[in-house]
């Protein structure tokens, strides 16, 4: 199994809560992009397979995408001097991190092309894959839904978390997370993942 197809398990888990929610209530949705902006962590494993994703990508959405997340890095650039390629977000800590984050909270994904799709949906991280949904896990914790446009209906806010086992999940991509840090990924940004393919 490769990370891409692990995945999967996540496509699945959602796939089932929207189906058991009902045609209509579950808002989040391929196309939807109220989620995609601000720069938030993604895995070693994620870094790595956004980044092949780009490289993949015809010439001229391959250059739009490198143009715009080589645009963001030079926002975490100014909001950091201290911070430069890998762009390794433990090397600045999650407290400066998360300043960056809440200052370009309105800054899209440099995977969104001009018509607001992602470039990248297949190979999106699993931060985009667990938006949209609460999720109960086994232990018998939770996540919240964190997506932005919950409030704006009372059916979608009033659902019940739709269960998944994350601990075997997270157990399982922690293999696929140390063969990426083996490689030369770190847990960084769509942005610095895609500067780093861009150096190779």
């Amino acid at each position: 199994m490769t990370y891409q197809q692990l995945l999967g398990d996540l496509d699945d888990w959602f796939a089932s809560g929207v189906a058991d929610a009902g045609p209509g209530v579950v808002l989040c949705r391929r196309g939807c992009t109220a989620c995609c902006h601000g720069p938030f962590d993604i895995s070693p494993a994620d870094a790595a397979l956004a980044a092949i994703a780009v490289e993949q990508l015809d010439g001229a959405s391959r250059s739009a995408v490198r143009s715009r997340a080589a645009a963001q890095r030079s926002r975490y650039a100014e909001l950091a001097p201290r911070w430069s390629a890998p762009w390794d977000v433990d090397a600045i800590g999650d407290d400066t991190f998360d300043q960056i984050s809440d200052t370009l909270a309105d800054e899209p994904c440099p995977a969104l092309n001009d018509q607001g799709e992602c470039s990248i949906y297949d190979a999106r991280p699993a931060t985009c894959r667990m938006t949209g949904l609460g999720m109960a896990t086994v232990p018998g914790d939770g996540l919240e839904n964190v997506c932005p446009i919950l409030h704006t209906s009372v059916a979608y806010a009033a659902l019940s978390p739709t269960p998944f086992d994350l601990s075997r999940f997270e157990d399982r991509a922690e293999y696929w997370d140390e063969v990426a840090l083996t490689n030369g990924w770190v847990r960084t940004t769509v942005a610095g993942a895609i500067g780093r393919a861009g150096q190779k």
